[in-house]
C-alpha cells in the first residue's frame, strides 16, 4: 500500500500536498500553477514560458548567479517546465537541505522582479528555442498536428510563441501576466520523499499566505476538432507523420481504457504498430501511439518518419491498423500484456520521488483529491476487451482523423485522403 497523502488549504487558497517515502533520502518539491500556454491571448502566445524562463533571473535579494550558486551548493537540481494548462518550478534535494530548498524556490516564485535588462537577455535564449524546435522535425510534427487539428484555438498554439510576440514582450507585459493569472486558488505546493507534512506547511505557509486574490482569469474554450489532410513541404531526409483524432480529457472515466489501447497500438515494442511498420516491413525506425489530455479535451494517435518513397504505403498501413484495432476486439493476451506492461511502469516509477511529486500534484489540479495507485490499478485492471473496441469505434470512425506531414512529401494530397478512407 502507498503511504496517504496529506493535504493543507491555506487561509487564501494556495493548496499545499505531500507524499511521505520513507525508503528515501530525497525530497522533491514543486510549484505548481493552473496556468499556461492555453490561458493566453493571442498576442501574449509564450508568456507563461516567457515568464517560466524569468523566474530563475533574479529576486529582490538574489541575482540568476547567486540562485544557481546557492542551489549547486546544496547539491539541488532544480528546473521548470510549461505546458498548455500549467507551470511547475521544482527541485529536488537530500531531506537535510528541504529547509534552504524551500526558501529558494519561495524567494524566486513570489519575489521574482522580472528586470528589463535580464528580459533582453533572456529573449534570444527563447528565441534560439524556437529555432531549436523548428530544426527538430520529430518534434515540430506535433506542433503542426495541434495546429491542423485545433485551428484558431490556444491549444493549437506552441507552448513557446512566437519570434513575433516573443519578440514584442516587455518586463511590464510579463508583470502584468503574472499578477493576473499566478491567483493563489491555482496555487499546488507538491512534495514527495522524505518529509513530514506539517513541517512543509510550516516552512511553506509563512511565504505563500502573502499570495493575493485576484480577478481577470480567462475562461477556458473547448476547441472544435478539425478531421484535416495537412501537408508541409521540406527539404528534410524523411516524410514525418502524424495521424490523429479527438481522445479524452483528464478526467475522463475511460482514460483506463485509452491508456490500454494505446498501448496496444503503439506503446511498446511488442505493440502492433511497431511490429507491423518496423519488424515486418521496416518502413520506420520509430513509430508510437501517444495521448494528449487536457481538462476537457483531448488528442490520440500515432507519428512515425519514413523515407519520402514510403510516405504513402506508411499512412496506409498505420490507418489500416487503426481501422483492424476498432473493427474486432483486441485478443486476450494483447490485454494482458499490456496491462502487465501499464502496471510495471506505474510501479516503478513510483519509487521515484520526481515521479511521486508529479503524481499528486496533478492529481490536485485536476481531481482536487488524491486517487492512490492501488485504485488506478483496479481501474486498469478492470478494463475488458470490449471496452476498448468500443472506445476505438467512437474515437477512430470515418471521417474523425487528421493526418499531418512534414517533408519531401510527393504524393499530392487527395492521394492521402483517399488513405483515411475505409475500404
Amino acid at each position: 500500500m502507498t503511504a496517504a497523502l496529506c493535504k493543507t488549504v491555506l487561509a487564501n487558497g494556495v493548496r499545499i500536498v505531500s507524499l511521505p517515502m520513507a525508503h528515501t533520502r530525497a525530497v522533491s518539491l514543486g510549484v505548481w500553477v493552473n496556468a499556461g500556454a492555453r490561458d493566453e491571448a493571442d498576442p501574449e502566445n509564450g508568456l507563461s514560458h516567457f515568464i517560466e524562463h524569468m523566474i530563475f533571473k533574479g529576486t529582490q535579494k538574489r541575482s540568476a548567479f547567486q540562485i544557481a550558486k546557492e542551489f549547486d551548493a546544496i547539491g539541488g537540481h532544480t528546473n521548470a517546465f510549461t505546458t498548455m494548462e500549467h507551470t511547475c518550478y521544482h527541485a529536488k534535494v537530500l531531506d537535510t537541505q528541504i529547509d534552504t530548498m524551500v526558501e529558494i524556490l519561495s524567494d524566486i516564485f513570489l519575489n521574482s522582479i522580472f528586470d528589463p535588462r535580464e528580459v533582453e537577455r533572456e529573449r534570444p535564449v527563447i528565441l534560439q528555442e524556437i529555432g531549436m524546435v523548428e530544426d527538430s522535425p520529430d518534434e515540430l510534427i506535433h506542433t503542426l498536428a495541434c495546429r491542423s487539428f485545433w485551428g484558431d484555438n490556444p491549444l493549437g498554439r506552441s507552448i513557446l510563441g512566437t519570434r513575433e510576440t516573443v519578440g514584442q514582450f516587455s518586463a511590464e507585459t510579463i508583470r502584468g501576466f503574472f499578477r493576473r493569472l499566478y491567483q493563489p486558488a491555482r496555487i499546488v505546493v507538491a512534495a514527495a520523499g522524505n518529509v513530514a507534512h506539517q513541517r512543509l506547511v510550516d516552512l511553506v505557509g509563512p511565504a505563500f499566505e502573502s499570495v493575493r486574490s485576484r480577478s481577470g482569469f480567462p475562461p477556458r474554450i473547448a476547441p472544435a476538432c478539425r478531421p484535416q489532410v495537412t501537408i508541409h513541404r521540406r527539404e528534410l531526409e524523411q516524410v514525418h507523420i502524424c495521424l490523429g483524432t479527438a481522445g479524452l480529457s483528464m478526467v475522463d472515466p475511460q482514460r483506463y481504457a485509452l491508456s490500454l489501447l494505446s498501448t496496444i497500438l503503439g506503446g511498446n515494442m511488442s505493440s502492433r504498430l511497431f511490429q507491423e511498420v518496423r519488424e515486418k516491413r521496416g518502413l520506420a525506425y520509430a513509430v508510437y501511439s501517444f495521448s494528449a489530455a487536457y481538462t476537457d479535451t483531448g488528442m490520440f494517435g500515432a507519428c512515425l518518419a519514413v523515407g519520402p518513397e514510403q510516405a504513402v504505403p506508411a499512412v496506409e498501413l498505420v490507418a489500416a491498423e487503426l481501422a483492424r484495432i476498432a473493427n474486432a476486439p483486441v485478443d486476450p493476451a494483447e490485454l494482458s500484456g499490456a496491462l502487465e506492461y501499464t502496471k510495471g511502469n506505474l510501479l516503478l516509477s513510483s519509487e521515484n520521488a520526481d515521479n511521486q511529486m508529479m503524481r499528486v500534484a496533478q492529481n490536485e489540479l485536476f481531481f482536487e483529491a488524491d486517487i492512490p495507485l492501488e485504485e488506478v490499478i483496479a481501474c486498469l485492471e478492470s478494463v475488458t476487451r470490449e471496452e476498448i473496441q468500443q472506445l476505438a469505434q467512437s474515437l477512430l470512425g470515418a471521417g474523425r482523423t487528421m493526418l499531418t506531414l512534414l517533408g519531401p512529401v510527393d504524393a499530392p494530397q487527395a492521394v492521402f485522403e483517399n488513405c483515411l478512407v475505409p475500404s
